[in-house]
């Protein structure tokens, strides 16, 4: 009796949220290749490397002002290889993201990519907020997850066999039977939902962090966090300056003191009283070992903060375990194999609710003729 309620339950949450989970699955499918196929695709983002010095930030900064003037200057990125310098442009209200890359030696501005615009924003768009205003889409999509959540439990509660030899059956499918479609259909939905329900938890898990507060503090506690998880930087009180240039002074610092990075990135203060933070990234494919640190920009004193984007070593498990969010999320924590992994999960989750509805047209037709 009680499976007779979970199976409606089951049923009827999938025929109501199917298609959003089949578009948010299929979205991170496309997103999960998103680095790789625009490393392929874009040119502008490698030059040729040249034995010269790479320009300063504040030269950096003149180019790039001149060619998006009155426009917030977020960051400049530099990287240890062949890549361009990256020039961010960000501002909340109004929105507006913009990517420049320029040749690090002659400066020449090689591209600016309206990151508002194109198929990988839309793609992002669709994943987050199902191309609904933010605030709208964020709302639905949580709810969505929570739902998908429950629709995961009630399946994993169905697919569960009375003996030995049904669960043969729903661990592996028979090809070879002489089976009706309709019985195919069933074991394929039921098979790949065995072997997906470890990941679709682990997907919803990772996106609640993203689109519940509230859960993410929690699941920071839960596992001993104790410091903030708002990334907040801190304030700087106002002193002779030591440099006219500190951005200048601080990239000599790291290039010149032989920290391992992959990229370094240097944040400008954004209003008088802000610290210059930058953001230390030992690898080209993950962020979770990232360094922030932050800099008062008058005496370019370091200064500490109280959440966990901070000093990688300063993390504890569980600041390490939120750091590792989006990583996990999109596999790239175990490299290219994580993102194949990450990508044919996806594409599988992406399936159910298509067999899914495949079981329910075919009972339905069923009794109606």
């Amino acid at each position: 009796m009680i499976k007779k309620y979970i199976r409606t339950l089951h049923l009827w949450l999938g025929l109501i949220i199917g298609l959003l989970v089949f578009i948010i699955s299929v979205t991170g499918c496309f997103y999960a290749f998103q680095k790789e196929i625009q490393d392929f695709t874009d040119e502008y983002r490698f030059v040729i490397k040249e034995n010269k010095p790479v320009l300063l930030p504040s030269e950096i900064r003149r180019i790039v002002r001149k060619e998006l003037p009155g426009k917030n200057l977020h960051s400049i990125k530099y990287y240890k290889d062949n890549h361009s310098i990256e020039a961010t442009f960000y501002h909340q209200v109004p929105l507006y993201y913009y990517i420049m890359y320029i040749n690090p030696y002659s400066g020449k501005v090689l591209h600016t990519q309206n990151m508002e615009e194109g198929f990988f924003p839309f793609i992002l768009k669709g994943h987050m907020y199902l191309w609904l205003p933010q605030d709208m889409g964020r709302i639905l999509v949580l709810i969505v997850t929570l739902l998908f959540f429950t629709i995961v439990l009630s399946g994993f509660i169905l697919w569960l066999p009375k003996n030995w030899y049904i669960l043969k059956k729903r661990i592996w499918f028979n090809w070879k039977s002489s089976a009706n479609w309709k019985r195919k259909n069933w074991d394929l939905h039921s098979i790949i939902g065995f072997y997906t329900i470890s990941f679709a938890l682990l997907f919803i898990i990772t996106g609640l962090v993203w689109v519940m507060p509230n859960f993410a503090n929690w699941y920071h506690q839960a596992f001993g966090g104790e410091k903030s998880l708002v990334y907040e930087e801190p304030l700087s009180r106002h002193v002779a300056p030591v440099t006219n240039e500190p951005l200048d002074a601080l990239y000599h610092k790291y290039y010149s003191s032989g920290v391992n990075f992959a990229h370094i990135e240097l944040h400008p203060p954004e209003t008088e009283n802000s610290s210059i933070s930058v953001v230390i990234n030992p690898s080209y494919d993950t962020y979770w070992r990232s360094d922030y640190v932050y800099y008062n920009p008058f005496s370019l004193k370091e200064l500490r903060v109280n959440h966990i984007w901070g000093h990688y070593q300063e993390a504890n498990t569980a600041d390490k375990l939120l750091r590792l969010n989006y990583d996990i999320h999109v596999g790239s924590v175990l490299g290219l194999t994580g993102k194949i992994i990450a990508f044919l999960m996806s594409l599988m989750i992406a399936s159910l609710p298509v067999t899914g509805f495949l079981i329910w047209y075919g009972r339905w037709r069923k009794n109606n003729h």
